[in-house]
Parts: C-alpha cells; structure tokens; sequence
C-alpha cells in the first residue's frame, strides 16, 4: 500500500501521478477493444463500469489482496462479481484442482468426479433430488426455464423485475434496454412482477390463466423477504399449475450453508447455483425435483425428452474437483458465520463514518451483512452514477476495490479497517463535491449502467479521457 498512499489526492490536481500509475493497464485497454467486444467478457467488468482513473486489468490475487498490471495492490472486495467466497487462491481448492489436472482435464466418457460433486452438492441443497452442472449461471437457469415448459406445456415465464439478472438468453434480456436482436415474440412470452406483492404475482395469473409455465425469482437481493411471502408464492404457482424456480448464484453459500432456501425455510421446485460454490472456478448447477429433472435424462419413456444441458466443458475434472472441495470447506469451517461477522463489522465502521461526516443522506450502505453493497445520491438525494464513480475512484486511489462491500472469508479485521480509513476519505472528496461539484472532483466521464440501449458518443471505455493514454 505504500506506493498507493503516495499518490493519492484530490480532484484533478491528482491527475498527473494517477496516470502514470496505470500505464500497462492503459495499453491492454487500448488493445482489447481492438479485439474484444466491449474490451472484456463479461459486462459487469467493463471500462464502462468503473472510473477512468482504475486499473484496467489485474495480474493476480491471494486471500482478498489482488494486485494490478502495474503492479500495484488492493484490498478487493468485488471478488470476481461475488464468485469468490473463500478468497483467491485459497490453497484447499487450488491444491485440489491442481492435482485433478494432472490426470486430465476433459475426457469422453464421465468421471467419477461428477458423482462425487453432485453427492456434495446434494448434501449441501438437501430440497433438490437431482442436480446437473454447466459452466455459468445463464445455461442453468435458462436450462430450468426450459424444463418448466417442458413440463408444464405452458410458454410464458414470470421474472421478479426488482431482479437485475437471470440470464444472457432471449427469454430475460428481451426484458431489458439491451434487447436488441431479440424477437418480439420472444419478448412478449416473459411477465415481470414485483418482489414482496403477491397480489401483483396474483394478477398476472389472472391476466394470462393457464400460460404461466413458472416464476422465477431470487430469494432475497439483501433484507429479508416479507414474512411467508415466498411460501405463498409457491403456493400461488402450484394453484396455477406453475413452477416456482429461484436464482441461488448470489444467495447461494453465502447466505447460509443450504442457500437462500435453507435459511428461509421454502422448498422450490428447481433452483440455481453458481458463483461462490466453487470459489470463482466455473461451476453452475440446475437442480431440483425428480419428477421434474428427469425429463432432461435417458430412463423416462412417458414423456417427450428435454435436451436439458450438454456442454463439452461442463464436467470439467479439476472445476468439479473445485466445487467439491469448495463446498468441503463450507461444511468443516466456519465460513458463513465469517461472512455475516466481517460484513457486519464493516456495516457498523462505515456507517460511523459516514454519520460522523454527516453524509447520511448521502451514502448508504444495503443488502445482508454478508453481501454488503453501497448507494451513492446526488445533493438532490437522486441516485448518481457520477458520484458512485467518484466514491470508487477515491477509495481505489486509497488501495480499495469495491465495486461492491462483500466480504470473503479471506478477510480479516485488519483489512476492513483499511477499507474503513479508505472509505472515510473517499466521503471527505465527496462531501466536497456535493458543494462545488461532481465534475470537479471526478476524472473524465462517470461510469454508465449496463443496461443502456445506446453507448454514448463512444465514451463509454474511457480511452479517449484525459488521464486514459
């Protein structure tokens, strides 16, 4: 953190050493947007997402520590869009996948390790009786979307619209700004309804009677969802003939050891994993009822066949080899009570923080302890993409990345003290801003939602703003 601290500033007078700062970052920018649509492969990760004064690519991690291109290091607590929940490199799992590699990777026939992965897993989600594995959490649950229809004979999907993100296949994203290359068609067979209001839930059954093939939703996106309200929607589902399927990628081995599911007490008819339950190797699961999941296999004869999911790489010998020992480590330490004692020891500092400069109104810290995110508001109290990359450029000029507040394992309270010191000065920049100006204090352009239909001017990776050369 030394070389961090002696660079750090405020507004534009910091411009100089900032850019110098990241100058391999800056050529690999340059370059990938040459050869990458969007200069990287998953959205969330984008120039567009961040600051132009951030490192633009990282070299490595250890625990919760990740250290850029340039060679400089950060507290993170991004954790690879929350996939890492041990922390990075944590020895358990890569010490296991090495050595699964060194019998092969991918072979012609299964492995054993796809039944010894699956028992885990079971064990693990103990409402699913079968489970299946891919590569990301969008084959899983467009893999349930799937099965739904199937079984159901219905069409239309209901998604929770206070969702973000349930998948990159046409039946979501023809729901969002960016649906482009979507038919219309497609578009018009996925309902939105709101989290929390059965009766909204209640009346698309009633609008569309017979058609609804499932509800699809997750579990919770930080506080607690109203009490029996996921009970009750489960119910509303099977009184309609309708499946109820939630979306586990975030709240899964994160907010308790059997998921959202377990920690609320509800059982779902399909359900899907991924993200923190291999520690960021790729792993996602689709899982649920027999009945249901069978339909995707080769012993039923009663019903039409499912071409489920079939992936080249979905059983991958040293990611499964991961998942397995990932979600040993969940059963043998205490990883979950680390989670929500780290998040709320970071949810107490910094919202002393914050009060002690009087930002309240301002900066609010949300969701569950263990997966702890931020809003930045403008002096209007309108929520500001401006100020939220103002705060990010200011707490990673102070050696923090938190595009996000989720802890890891791997941190410790020495590292969300620093993040704390790190945070409180990014307020001082940003309590300055809210009297003199945002545009005063922030370097080139504010960062952009994902879901936009149009890029703006063809600014938003940054490389043609000041400091980005």
């Amino acid at each position: 953190m030394e070389e961090i601290s002696r660079v750090r500033g405020s507004g534009n007078d910091a411009k100089p050493a900032d850019d110098r700062r990241y100058q391999m970052s800056r050529k690999l920018q340059r370059r990938a947007h040459e050869i990458i649509p969007g200069g990287a492969h998953t959205y969330a990760k984008g120039d567009d997402q961040y600051p132009v004064l951030a490192p633009g690519f990282l070299a490595k991690g250890q625990g919760c520590h990740v250290w850029d291109v340039d060679g400089h290091e950060y507290i993170e607590f991004g954790l690879g869009n929350r996939a890492i929940g041990l922390g990075h490199c944590f020895e358990r799992v890569t010490n296991a996948a090495r050595k699964a590699l060194d019998i092969g990777c991918n072979f012609t026939r299964p492995t054993p390790y796809e039944i010894e992965c699956a028992e885990i897993f079971l064990e693990s989600i103990p409402t699913a009786e079968m489970v299946k594995f891919c590569k990301n959490g969008s084959d899983a649950t467009s893999g349930a979307m799937r099965l739904a229809r199937a079984y159901t004979g219905r069409e239309r999907i209901a998604i929770c619209g206070d969702h973000p993100f349930f998948s990159t296949d046409d039946w979501f994203i023809g729901t969002t700004p960016v649906n482009s290359g979507v038919p219309e068609a497609i578009k018009a067979l996925t309902l939105s309804f709101r989290y929390g209001d059965l009766e909204d839930a209640r009346a698309l059954f009633d609008d569309h009677p017979g058609e609804i093939a499932a509800v699809i939703l997750e579990p919770s996106r930080g506080d607690d969802p109203p009490t029996g309200y996921l009970a009750a929607l489960r119910e509303l589902a099977h009184e309609h003939g309708a499946l109820f399927v939630l979306d586990e990628m975030i709240t899964g081995f994160r907010w308790d050891l059997h998921g959202g599911q377990g920690l609320y007490g509800v059982k779902p008819d399909l359900s899907c994993f991924g993200k923190a339950m291999a520690n960021g190797f790729s792993v996602s699961a689709l899982c649920g009822k027999r009945d249901i999941m069978r339909l995707g296999g080769l012993e039923h004869d009663d019903r039409p066949r499912v071409f489920l999911l079939s992936t080249t790489h979905g059983a991958e010998t040293h990611a499964l080899v991961a998942a397995t020992e990932t979600m040993r480590v969940y059963q043998d330490e205490p990883v979950i009570e680390h989670l929500y004692a780290m998040g709320a020891l970071l949810r107490r500092e910094t919202e002393a923080a914050i009060a002690r400069r009087g930002m309240g109104d301002f900066v609010k810290i949300v969701g569950r302890d263990c997966c702890l995110a931020f809003q930045t508001l403008d002096a209007d109290g309108a929520s500001s993409q401006a100020f939220r990359s103002l705060f990010l450029q200011e707490t990673i000029r102070r050696g923090i990345i938190a595009p996000s507040l989720t802890v890891s394992y791997s941190h410790a309270e020495s590292d969300i003290s620093a993040a704390v010191s790190a945070i409180d000065g990014a307020l001082a920049i940003y309590e300055r801003a809210l009297y003199d100006g945002v545009e005063k204090h922030l370097i080139g352009r504010p960062s952009h939602v994902v879901y936009r239909r149009y890029n703006l001017a063809n600014k938003a990776s940054g490389l043609d703003q000041p400091g980005a050369q």
